[in-house]
């Protein structure tokens, strides 16, 4: 028999229909994403060192998933960042250079408008965004992040170790090359390795900038320079708490960059001395600290149990430049600069209280999977192609990843290639030069890549190469956006 409603009663329905739609759409979930600076897959406690102690981030390990096999797109900076940012591997995106591994000072170029970022998806469905740390993806202001999605940006344009006492420009390095000048280079480049065994804060002249979006456009101004970078940390954690307090009643996405472990290494006074692995050690304890600030900030304000934390890093450690001052990638081959494990294979967490149940995850993960996670959750349809998989099935319900491949680029080479256990090698993992043959590993059975398998497993071998092709072809190659300063310049 239909039901007859008085007015007052459709009323109430009608109103408890909009309540739950408008709670619905108030949970929406914050995310909060770490990204450290050349930190190495051996550098926190709960990934096997013995002398840095990172209680905050091994709690984060313990309550939610730490994932063994987790991958960054390049292994350097600003491709690395840029594949984050838009969940596409280097190449597709242009945010890669052939001669130019990552983005310099004074770039009149930086990430194309039509890039869709993880900032820009998420603002399109009521978030608050704010970045507070490095950028590195255009330091013009028409490539800053608060004209690519974010609100807020408080932070560095590019690697704190740029913009050095009597630092060359990156057009200028290549344009003495070409005139056979080389060892004034050199010399540039060996001065700044000698600042790294004693930092001071005068030697880098880097801006701390401070950018946000309102009604009529842009605030940009710098706000030091050079950078006390004693206190960068510190003060980047701040901002974060700030940002997180203020938007604690709207979803919001944090994206918190450190500049650190990147060398020159710089400390707050309370951290220096105090770990047994020395300056690095001290650095990395204090980036610890910072998580279990935002972590404490998050239990305080009582939404902990609707944010999504997730703590990785852009590459390897810089052991290139140190042995000594830089991090360790632990039983992994090679580091930052190399597509050998060393260089992309990032230590990685997930945590969400009462979402994430505790887990070690050997799936094949990638930070290109995070920007498709995080569009997931907020219900963001990317409008280009995307290169990452939806983690949720296996964040939430323990389900295997949808990703079985892994792609390595390096200067807009595809150099390596996983796919399940085996990973084959077609160049030279630090120089763009191709192989005689492929190596071939099984990274389960060999970690750190010592035992080349290719000739025991031809059909391994035939199959790997036929994935690798086929994931190649598929993807359209844009011109290298990092170049663009030399082809402007005629070199």
């Amino acid at each position: 028999m239909m039901k007859h409603f008085s007015l007052l009663t459709l009323m109430v329905i009608v109103l408890g229909i909009a309540s739950v739609s408008y709670q619905q759409e108030e949970r929406k979930p914050n995310i909060i994403i770490f990204f450290a600076d050349d930190l190495g897959y051996a550098d926190l406690g709960s990934f096997g060192n013995p002398y840095i102690r990172t209680p905050n981030l091994d709690r984060m390990a313990a309550e939610g998933q730490r994932w063994t096999d987790f991958y960054v797109a390049a292994p350097v900076c600003s491709p690395s960042r840029g594949a984050l940012m838009t969940g596409q591997v280097p190449v597709r995106s242009g945010l890669y250079g052939q001669r130019i591994h990552v983005m310099f000072p004074n770039d009149t170029y930086g990430i194309p408008d039509t890039a869709f970022t993880m900032a820009e998806a998420v603002k399109s469905v009521g978030y608050s965004t704010g970045i507070f740390g490095k950028w590195h993806l255009g330091d013009a202001p028409n490539a800053f992040p608060t004209r690519h999605g974010f609100d807020y940006w408080f932070g560095i344009p590019y690697s704190n170790d740029m913009n050095s006492l009597g630092s060359l420009d990156m057009t200028e390095v290549y344009r003495l090359r070409a005139a056979g000048r080389g060892a004034e280079v050199a010399a540039s480049f060996s001065n700044l390795y000698e600042y790294f065994k004693d930092p001071k804060v005068e030697l880098w002249s880097s801006p701390l900038w401070r950018s946000q979006a309102n009604a009529t456009g842009f605030e940009d101004a710098v706000i030091e320079q050079p950078i006390n970078q004693h206190t960068l940390t510190n003060r980047i954690t701040e901002e974060a708490v700030r940002f997180i307090e203020n938007n604690r009643d709207t979803p919001f996405l944090a994206y918190i960059p450190h500049p650190m472990p990147h060398l020159p290494l710089f400390t707050s006074e309370e951290f220096t001395g105090r770990s047994l692995r020395g300056p690095y050690g001290d650095v990395v304890e204090e980036l610890d600290w910072s998580v279990g600030q935002v972590r404490e900030t998050l239990e305080r304000l009582g939404i902990d149990d609707n944010t999504l934390v997730i703590f990785t890093s852009d590459n390897g450690p810089w052991q290139e430049a140190s042995i000594e001052l830089a991090g360790s990638a632990g039983p992994l081959n090679g580091h930052k600069g190399s597509t050998w494990e060393g260089g992309v294979r990032e230590p990685t967490l997930f945590w969400w209280p009462g979402r994430i149940a505790p887990a070690v995850v050997s799936n094949i993960g990638s930070t290109m999977d995070v920007y498709a996670t995080v569009l997931a959750l907020s219900g963001v349809v990317s409008p280009n192609v995307v290169d990452g998989y939806d983690l949720s099935p296996t964040l939430f319900e323990g389900r295997p990843s949808g990703r079985n491949e892994m792609p390595y680029y390096q200067r807009g080479y595809l150099k390596a290639y996983r796919k399940g256990p085996y990973k084959i090698h077609f160049y030279d993992a630090r120089a763009d030069v191709l192989l005689g043959k492929p190596k071939l590993f099984d990274l389960r059975r060999d970690i750190s890549e010592l035992v080349d398998i290719a000739d025991a497993n031809p059909d391994v071998v035939a199959e790997m190469t036929a994935a690798a092709e086929q994931f190649r072809l598929s993807v359209p190659v844009a011109k290298p956006i990092f170049d663009m300063r030399l082809r402007d310049a005629g070199l």
